[in-house]
């Protein structure tokens, strides 16, 4: 959420801080600044909407300076309006800032005791309006801006610039992450690597507390008790040619396409070639867990539920999964013998990383499954498990879905062979399955024009159903979220033996249901449901393999044909057309595929 970019450089600074906002698009904004410093001078542009509307501005009204701070808004606190943009201005101090002051009512009553007024409706302002309220009582910059951190409670990755001062920025992350770039005698600030990649390859990350003092020069980062921290500089690597659209129309459309290679290397990294044993850092034993814990939000959440069934049927192992923002608070009791498994394409989702920090002291091994290996959640685990997608912009997940999965499953076979629950054949047999997945990833992408038929259909609707069993259940759930996330269409996931316990209620001509359905153990079972829809004249697209489609689908809407794949396999390969309906049938609808309205790609607050 929010995208934060600070430069202090040798060149123009407006137009590489607009640059910079333009890499964190896909966190998800609503509007968008820059402050710089010229001549001594502390100066802002904000425009509402996309960062065209900024550009614009800046053309007519242009800012000047080699100094400055940038920022996108996801709006929290007070609605998308100029008012409300970034940077926040407060006399000589310009703020921007990601995440969420839950103390801004307190501050606010404070400083409206000093004879202090407000301009707009968020939290930020407050962060603005105590640091020029120190300043005002004779503290320099740094004082002040560190004396207004100490009073903050809550979320936030800030950055400060102050006029008079051309070569300064002050930096703090609290919940929110925060990155400084090192140039040639210049010095960067952003949310994420991203943002600084085509800047500079040496990252410091600030860690929970952390303020910091850059110069063009110089760098120096305190912890939250104010003594001198020395961090880890870190050269990292970055696909530049994974973070543009590679000539699809939109992101979403590559990082689909993307699958069998990121998924190839997925499996590469954990199932070595010519071997049948999945290979995990040594301290990862199962025979001393008596149970996993699972933990994660969104798509990261339901790429659980399906592991959940890997686990139990493979490993034998007994599983919970729950959904972040509730486990935190549900303050679950965790034994010494459970192993707390979080997952976040991000590495930084914000009620994900709470919940890992409940779990420290508590559980064995805290593990991670996570696209960020520099991210807050892998740092903090014991054991962090990249998932090798690359950047994934599409606020939308696709190939980090498939990746989490295809690395669950590859623990869940760890699992099993440390429990002695799966002969070596057993074993043998789902490791070809897995090195063979890349290609039928492929076949199941050569479906994409008649996916694309049945999506035109489907956008004509304003309610649609997905419906499967066993493994196909946690992806019908995935697959709702993906079509009401970029087309705006109400959907629904069920396991589909719960369709007469309720939903049938919504059946009519009206109404597609969309039923993930491969030949498996429960196909008889789902295609009885399916009738059942189809009696009340429901307009089924059914997705199946050829045996499937031929056993069923006389009296269906429409068929998506996938290959034949190993039982376990069928949640990966299922995903490509549940992402290829939602994807066709927002481009159908015209919506904004890869930011769709309200949401962001990086949850960093509650």
């Amino acid at each position: 959420m929010c995208g934060i970019v600070g430069v202090l450089g040798s060149h123009e600074a407006a137009p590489i801080l607009v640059e910079a906002l333009k890499r964190l698009e896909y966190r998800g904004y609503d509007s968008a600044g820059i402050a710089t410093v010229n001549d001594g001078a502390l100066g802002r542009r904000r425009a509402v909407g996309k960062l065209v509307n900024l550009s614009d501005l800046l053309v007519h009204d242009p800012l000047p300076g080699k100094s400055g701070i940038g920022h996108t808004r996801w709006a929290t606190h007070g609605a998308p309006s100029v008012s409300n943009a970034h940077p926040h201005k407060a006399g000589p101090v310009a703020v921007v800032h990601n995440g969420i002051v839950e103390n801004y009512r307190e501050l606010r009553a404070e400083l409206a005791g000093h004879g202090i007024g407000f301009e707009t409706e968020t939290d930020t302002e407050t962060v603005a309006l105590l640091t020029e309220h120190h300043m005002s009582k004779g503290l320099g910059p740094v004082e002040a801006a560190f004396k207004t951190i100490d009073r903050l409670e809550g979320a936030f990755a800030l950055a400060f610039l102050f006029d008079g001062q051309d070569d300064l920025i002050v930096a703090a992350r609290k919940g929110s992450p925060l990155a400084i770039g090192h140039g040639d005698n210049e010095m960067y600030v952003g949310s994420d690597a991203i943002a600084l990649a085509p800047l500079t390859n040496r990252i410091t990350y600030l860690e929970e507390g952390d303020r910091a003092v850059l110069t063009r020069t110089s760098l120096e980062i305190r912890n939250e008790a104010g003594e001198i921290a020395n961090r880890e500089m870190r050269e990292i690597k970055l696909d530049q040619a994974r973070a543009d659209k590679g000539g699809h129309k939109h992101y979403m459309a590559k990082e689909i396409a993307e699958q069998p290679v990121v998924v190839a290397e997925a499996i590469r990294s954990y199932l070595p070639t010519g071997g049948d044993q999945v290979v995990l850092p040594d301290e990862l034993d199962f025979t001393k867990l008596d149970r996993l814990t699972m933990v994660a939000c969104g798509t990261a959440f339901y790429a659980c539920l399906t592991a959940k069934y890997w686990f139990e049927q493979l490993a034998k192992m007994p599983v919970e999964v729950d959904i972040a923002s509730e486990f935190r608070y549900r303050e679950p009791p965790i034994t010494d013998r459970t192993l707390a498994l979080f997952v976040s394409q991000s590495g930084e989702t914000a009620d994900t990383l709470a919940a890992l920090r409940y779990c420290e002291g508590k559980a064995d091994k805290i593990v991670s499954v996570v696209n960020v290996p520099e991210s807050s959640i892998a740092r903090e685990s014991d054991i962090a498990l990249p998932i090798h997608a690359g950047v994934e912009i599409g606020v939308a997940s696709t190939k980090a879905f498939t990746c989490q999965l295809s690395v669950m499953l590859m623990l869940a076979l760890k699992a099993a062979a440390d429990r002695g629950t799966l002969t070596d054949e057993e074993l043998a047999d789902h490791a070809a399955a897995l090195r063979g997945l890349p290609s039928v990833l492929n076949t199941a992408l050569d479906e994409n024009s008649t996916i694309r038929k049945s999506a035109q259909r489907l956008s004509e609707a304003r309610d649609v159903l997905f419906l499967g069993r066993g493994l196909m259940y946690p992806l019908a759930m995935e697959g709702a979220l993906k079509l009401k996330e970029i087309s705006y269409i109400h959907a629904e996931g069920y396991a589909s033996g719960e369709l007469k316990h309720g939903p049938i209620a919504l059946i009519d001509k009206h109404m597609p249901v969309v039923v993930m359905a491969p030949r498996d153990s429960v196909f008889d079972k789902t295609v009885s449901n399916m009738q059942e829809v189809m009696a009340r004249k429901g307009k089924v697209i059914l997705v199946s393999d050829d045996d499937g489609i031929a056993d069923a689908e006389d009296g269906v809407w429409s068929t998506i044909r996938m290959p034949h794949v190993h039982p376990s396999l069928t949640p990966i390969l299922y995903s490509v057309p549940a992402q290829l309906l939602a994807y066709h049938t927002a481009v159908a609808k015209g919506t904004d595929v890869d930011q769709p309205r309200n949401l962001a790609k990086s949850v960093t607050v509650e």
